[in-house]
């Protein structure tokens, strides 16, 4: 980045090159739409190259990344809601069709059915942790998926390690609850074996 602020353009292709796939992926997660994603990061790395006179290494490049992604995802996620609001409060429509997209009835393959659960465990677990508040899921998203250690997300979040460390074990704690039933055993595979025995003794 100091080699861009100098004013060498094939650095900062080098920068693109190496975050953008890892920022689009983290912007998805945050925003749940892949076109949101790669238009935010678009602007990300727009705003970092106008402003690279003013760039000045107090933190690792990739904390400023991050923190400017963080904010035009939240302003992002606040627009969506707010045009959201917006539309539900207007009258339907006079088809009275819904957005739905129509259900694909997938060929029968062998494992299908594996498939399908491994795809609507991972689609539980997307829902859960969309559903935190703002800043919990930000900072699961960098810890568990960036893979940020505590400093650098505190860094991004603005606020201190000690508060970083709460922010997460309640977002765990909160994610622990809700996806419980992705590892409990089912209730038709208990065995009722050790009831008849404990009858013969």
């Amino acid at each position: 980045m100091l080699d861009v602020k100098a004013g060498d353009d094939a650095s900062f292709e080098l920068l693109l090159h190496k975050y953008r796939t890892p920022l689009v992926n983290f912007l998805n997660r945050m925003v749940r739409d892949s076109a949101t994603a790669e238009d935010l990061a678009q602007e990300v790395f727009l705003r970092i190259y106008r402003a690279r006179n003013k760039y000045a290494p107090n933190a690792k490049f990739t904390t400023w990344l991050y923190r400017i992604a963080t904010n035009l995802a939240l302003n992002a996620l606040r627009d969506a809601r707010h045009r959201q609001m917006e539309v539900s409060l207007g009258q339907p429509g006079e088809s009275g069709e819904t957005d739905l997209p129509a259900i694909e009835l997938p060929d029968r393959q062998p494992g299908i059915e594996q498939q399908l659960m491994a795809r609507d465990r991972v689609e539980r677990i997307r829902r859960a942790i969309h559903a935190l508040p703002e800043k919990q899921r930000v900072a699961v998203l960098l810890h568990k998926y960036q893979e940020m250690d505590y400093d650098e997300i505190a860094r991004i979040l603005e606020c201190s390690e000690s508060a970083l460390k709460s922010l997460l074990f309640r977002a765990y704690e909160t994610l622990r609850v809700e996806l419980a039933p992705l590892v409990a055993p089912p209730k038709d595979c208990r065995s009722k074996e050790p009831a008849r025995e404990g009858r013969r003794t």
